[in-house]
This record gives C-alpha cells, structure tokens and sequence, in this order.
C-alpha cells in the first residue's frame, strides 16, 4: 500500500520507463577506477550502519536525513559518532574526517512514516571537523532536475559495503510535488546516494536516494528534487537552527586523515528505508 501511495505522486510521468534502458553495476574496485568519484564516500554511523554521502562543498557532506536518526527511536544519533570516508574501495580511501555538525531539513519527522511528506524531508548535511581539500576530493555541484530523462547513481550498499558500485546510466519514472522516482540499482546502505545528470561536462546531483521497493520486477526508488533543501539546510548551518553537535569534548582542529586504511563492516546494520510490500 505506501509503495501504491508513492507511485501514485509519481502518476504523471515525465518519460515510459522503457525509454532509458538500466545498464548494469560497475564495482569500483581499483584506485584509478575511483578517480573523478572521490568525493563520494560511506557515511559509517557508529553502531548503526553506514549511509553513502557526497561532497557538495570542501567541508560538507550531502546525506539523507533518515541517516541521522536511530531507527527504533527515532532519537538523533550522536554526531561525535559518524565518520565520512571519501572514496573508499576496497582497503584504500582517499580521505576521512570525523564530523563536527549535522543538520536535517525541517519537516522531516524521524518516527514518521515512509512516505511522499517524509521523502520529500529526507536530506541532511555533515559539516566535517576537517575540510577534505578539493585537489584531494572535488565537491559535486547541485542543480535541479528539470527535464533530466536519465540519470546515473554511485553508491555503497549491503553485499557491496566495501566499493563504490556505479550504475551509469537509469530512467527518470517522473516527477512531480518535489519528488523524483528512479529505476536503479540501489539497496539499504544506499541512503544519502548522489542521483547523478551526466548531460554536462560534469556530473551534477538532482538527488539523492531516499526509499525505494525492490521486488521481482526490479527496484523503484524515491528522492527529493534539489536545490531548494540544500539553500535552507546552509542557512541552518549558519543560523544554528536544528543543529546536531557531537556530545564529545571539542578537538583541536588538524588535517584530514588521507592515508590508506583496512575496513571491517558489518553488513547486517546497514542505514536506509526500503519499503515493505
């Protein structure tokens, strides 16, 4: 039923769902084949899982709301807990930083339900306690998603925690109220991924991923439209205004770690709303 509820905002589509033919995932598993996506990292969220997360500034990550918020609870998670690794794959990251700030779009109501109001919510930024430079990891650009027919995700998720998977090319299904819905290949870990328009000379991000409904039939996934929220969550920033702060004792400010690193995952506490049939 929420699966029917969500479709039915996306009634008035945009373009056939066939008009763009899903290509398959590409795991970025080698180091050179990283270069141009090292600024989206895995979003590792103390015990909680992990959400995948992107650079949109030298020191700002953009997540998902959802990511912030114990999912039993609803209760926010402790910032001094998340960590942004950009780039990982495999035993190898291009850079890492802890992250002193948080900040969810107002309207998103972390107990809610998983549906058109809270994925049309569903965003957040990480203000990092070290800025990753952009030489080491270039921010993305955001820009709205008007007339955009096919668009490309790069993302983490559960069975493939460890590497960025990139899926180059998926269908718009429609827009419409502020939100988008996509055909591809996305899967709880996924949360807080870039949708990607590639039509430019670089890649700019139109969304990210919210929910989704994965069935026999292939995946559907939601997002909201940028970049109206990404305005609001900065002037949250500045303002102060449902802020989330670490409950740790401030640090002295240093570098960001840029160094190669071994991972150990559990993928069974993955971050992300997929929705129940």
């Amino acid at each position: 039923m929420m699966r029917l509820r969500v479709l039915l905002a996306l009634a008035c589509l945009a373009v056939p769902a066939a008009a763009v033919a899903n290509s398959g995932l590409d795991q970025l598993n080698r180091r050179e084949e990283v270069l141009g996506w090292e600024a989206v990292g895995r979003v590792e969220i103390g015990n909680e899982g992990f959400c995948t997360g992107t650079l949109i500034a030298t020191d700002l990550v953009l997540t998902a709301a959802h990511c912030l918020f114990h999912r039993e609870t609803g209760q926010p998670v402790d910032v001094g807990t998340i960590r942004f690794r950009a780039g990982l794959s495999g035993d190898d990251v291009v850079a890492e930083s802890a992250v002193a700030r948080a900040v969810a779009l107002p309207g998103y109501e972390p107990a809610g339900p998983t549906d058109e109001q809270n994925i049309r919510h569903d965003l957040a930024l990480l203000q990092l306690s070290q800025a990753i430079p952009a030489a080491v990891a270039a921010p993305f650009a955001v820009s709205d998603a008007s007339g955009v027919r096919e668009v490309s995700v790069v993302s983490y998720a559960i069975g493939r925690e460890q590497s960025l998977s990139w899926q180059r090319s998926c269908g718009v299904l429609g827009q419409r109220d502020g939100l988008i819905g996509f055909n591809c290949d996305v899967d709880f870990g996924s949360s807080g991924a870039p949708v990607f328009d590639r039509s430019g000379s670089r890649p700019r991000i139109v969304s990210i991923v919210s929910a989704g409904h994965r069935d026999a039939d292939g995946v559907v996934a939601f997002g909201t439209v940028l970049p109206d929220g990404i305005a609001e969550l900065k002037a949250d920033l500045r303002s102060g205004k449902g802020v989330l702060s670490s409950s740790a004792p401030a640090a002295t400010a240093s570098a960001p770690t840029i160094r190669r690193i071994g991972v150990a995952t559990d993928p069974g506490t993955t971050g992300a709303r997929f929705i129940k049939p």
